[in-house]
């Protein structure tokens, strides 16, 4: 009995973290408690709590004196829709939530048991850092976790909630994982934190200017989704997860379609003008082509010239990646590449088709972009489509200029399907720029050049900047109309999901960064 009885007071303690003083202090800032975020992501009554008993157990700097149960973390299983997933959410409660070596450990254990069975891992960041406390342990501790991460990537999806702060060198565990989603005014992330920053460059800054939510949503691109509160987050976190598979050898979760598969699109035709340098939303475009209500935009406020989402098409989970003439023309510039990149390999490592929507007029130019690495970035998404092995299937919708109509789903870059509309305009450059080059002599010493260039311009046009030049390359498959392009796209899924790809090659060692 006196056994029993010491249990129910330890996990007593547990329960309160840091006490019932520091959980108000949680309240009070608008968050909830480690526990209650995990009841809100789990399934109720799914959740069961592993080594919750574990302690610290540095003597330094009087951490003796006091041993909290489960050391700042809380670290577990349980289900979301029925499905198994493993979790862990950080204790601010507890020393700040800091990282310590036990509670570093069972963080690892959780991503590595995730992996041994083949199941997603969520992870809610709410963190001061590494424990200074124990010095030298704590940054041991920080690098686990980030080897277990990025030992597990690839193999498993992995979900970071940012609830709190993730300072110092332990902001880089969340970045390591697939998606990031953070709460607006109560999360942030950096490096080194406004005090370094002042001392270091005198600059005064915020904690919200350094990294906050809207930072990194807009500016830095470390946050895939930004959540106006923690509740937001966790519906968020649930529905990127009904995207994605198990692990890398599960098939991704079908749904029962609600949307017909050959639904016509008769309004596709209103939405792309008929002048090509006139800017016109793709997502009206995308809204319309897939199952009604299941796009899920991933990065929507960063690198607002490409559109990388998830969505799907009769039930199949396909992600999607397009221009966005809406914004800099749909161009693609260093963030856009990046971002291209990033979200073709996640999908890639699940098993989700890739589609391509191509409205580009090519590469950002400027010496800004070249001295930054405008050709360095834009390798990354070459790579990154060229390796894919899911099914990839390209839209021409309007322009494909220059090296950005390779990068954009190319055949040459192993494209299953090209489409094309009619009004496409496939070259090496704009019509005009071409006949500017072609015909510069001509142009100087013409009468009227204004009316030449008109007239090349439009010959252009129609003789090689057009989809049925390409076709008649074999470089597009079919020229399709607009109002058919929800049951063209359908039909090249449903023959190519059954594809199948010899086992990888070695990854290139020169990959670039």
């Amino acid at each position: 009995m006196k056994r029993l009885k010491e249990l129910e007071e330890w996990r007593k303690r547990a329960q309160l973290g840091g006490g019932r003083e520091r959980i108000e202090k949680q309240h009070a800032k608008g968050k909830l408690t480690a526990r209650e975020r995990l009841e809100k992501l789990l399934d109720p009554g799914s959740f069961e709590e592993l080594e919750w008993l574990t302690t610290h157990r540095s003597t330094l700097f009087g951490l003796a004196e006091k041993r909290y149960p489960g050391d700042g973390v809380v670290t577990g299983y349980g289900r979301i829709d029925g499905r198994l997933v493993y979790v862990f959410a950080q204790d601010f409660t507890v020393l700040g939530g800091s990282i310590g070596e036990r509670h570093g450990e069972k963080i690892r254990r959780t991503i590595k048991m995730a992996a041994k069975v083949g199941v997603p891992v969520i992870g809610i960041f709410d963190s001061g850092g590494a424990r200074i406390q124990e010095g030298v342990q704590a940054l041991h501790a920080v690098g686990r976790i980030f080897s277990a991460i990025i030992d597990a990537s690839g193999q498993i999806p992995q979900i970071a909630i940012m609830a709190g702060p993730c300072a110092g060198g332990a902001a880089y565990a969340p970045a390591l994982m697939d998606i990031v989603i953070m709460v607006d005014k109560t999360s942030y992330m950096f490096i080194t934190g406004p005090q370094v920053v002042k001392q270091v460059t005198g600059e005064e800054v915020s904690f919200e200017q350094l990294g906050g939510a809207h930072v990194h949503a807009s500016k830095s691109g470390v946050a895939h989704l930004r959540a106006r509160d923690e509740e937001q987050a966790i519906r968020l976190a649930k529905k990127v997860l009904s995207y994605l598979p198990d692990n890398h050898l599960a098939p991704p979760p079908v749904t029962q379609p609600t949307d017909p598969p050959e639904r016509e699109c008769p309004e596709i035709a209103s939405i792309i003008p008929d002048d090509p340098m006139k800017p016109y939303d793709m997502k009206q475009l995308i809204t319309r082509v897939f199952d009604q209500g299941t796009v899920l935009e991933l990065h929507p406020e960063w690198a607002t010239n490409i559109i990388t989402a998830f969505a799907r098409l009769a039930g199949h989970p396909v992600c999607i990646v397009a221009n966005q003439p809406a914004y800099m023309a749909g161009v693609i510039d260093i963030d856009a590449a990046d971002k291209a990149a990033r979200f073709i390999r996640l999908c890639d490592a699940f098993n989700l088709p890739i589609i391509m929507l191509v409205d580009v007029p090519g590469y950002m130019p400027g010496v800004d972009q070249e001295h930054r690495g405008i050709i360095r970035h834009g390798a990354k998404m070459l790579y990154a489509y060229r390796e894919a092995t899911v099914p990839k299937i390209t839209l021409i919708v309007r322009k494909a200029y220059g090296g950005a109509y390779i990068a954009m789903g190319s055949k040459a870059l192993g494209a299953d399907i090209v489409y094309a509309y009619p009004t496409a305009e496939i070259a090496v450059m704009g019509p005009e720029a071409a006949i500017k080059i072609i015909y510069r002599r001509e142009l100087a010493k013409a009468e009227n050049p204004q009316q030449l260039l008109r007239q090349l311009t439009q010959r252009y046009r129609e003789e090689i900047a057009n989809p049925f030049y390409a076709a008649q390359q074999g470089l597009v498959d079919d020229i399709i109309k607009p109002e058919e392009t929800r049951r063209k796209l359908y039909h090249a899924l449903q023959a190519l999901l059954p594809k199948r790809i010899p086992p990888p090659r070695p990854r290139h060692g020169n990959m670039p960064v």
